[in-house]
Parts: C-alpha cells; sequence; structure tokens
C-alpha cells in the first residue's frame, strides 16, 4: 500500500499536496484499490468554489459510484483531462498522473487538520 509521506490525507480517502495556496488533490492508493476498476470520473465544479467535506465530483468503478470531497474550502481551478479518456490513470498511478484537480486554498490554517501518512495509515489498518 503506497501512502506518500509528503502528503495530507481526509477520513474520506483524498490525498491532498498543498504548495502555498494551491493544491492538488486525487483518491488514494487504498480508495482506488477498494473501488476496484475506474471507468469514469465526473467532476463539473470547476471555476466553484467548494466547501470542506463538500462533493466536488464522482468516481465510477464497474460496480460502484463514489463521491469526492474536497478536503479544503476553496475553488477548483482544474480538472485533469486526461481521465476524460483514460480514467484507470486513477487506478494505476493515484498519486502522479490520477490527480483529480487542483484547487486554490481558501484558508491555508485548515490544512492543521487533515491527516498525516501515519495518521491516515492507522485510519485504514496498515
Amino acid at each position: 500500500m503506497n501512502i506518500p509521506e509528503s502528503l495530507k490525507y481526509t477520513k474520506d480517502h483524498e490525498w491532498v499536496k498543498i504548495e502555498g495556496t494551491k493544491a492538488t488533490v486525487g483518491v488514494t492508493d487504498f480508495a482506488q484499490n477498494e473501488l476496484g476498476d475506474i471507468v469514469y470520473v465526473d467532476i463539473s465544479t470547476v471555476g466553484q468554489e467548494v466547501s470542506e467535506h463538500s462533493v466536488f465530483g464522482t468516481v465510477e468503478a464497474v460496480k460502484t459510484v463514489s463521491d469526492l470531497y474536497m478536503p479544503l474550502t476553496g475553488k477548483v481551478l482544474e480538472v485533469n483531462k486526461a481521465l476524460d479518456t483514460t480514467p484507470e490513470k486513477v487506478n494505476s498511478d493515484p498519486y502522479g498522473e490520477g490527480w483529480m484537480i487542483r484547487m486554490e486554498v481558501k484558508n491555508a490554517a485548515d490544512a492543521a487538520n487533515l491527516l498525516t501518512a501515519a495518521q491516515y495509515k492507522e485510519l485504514i489498518g496498515k
């Protein structure tokens, strides 16, 4: 199970890479493994401010559809367009080419509420 130490995590299994006031968000290796083969990613919140814990999109796997939750309040700046044609990148490279959105973080101090890699490992029992 790949859980990079350099990232922050949510209890809803999203990862966050914070760089100043910007952040990249995706689903964790654990989440993509639990979902199975991902066949579609639907994110239509570009340009919108979305509150922490609110749904910013969905991910569809062969047997299920799962909501994607904002890890921090902020504006969705960009969606990974590569996922339109190759959603399986979420399975093969969840922390790299399988990223979901880039966002502008409204309040960087809120990142203190995110989980560290150690806390996330404890959450998922690894």
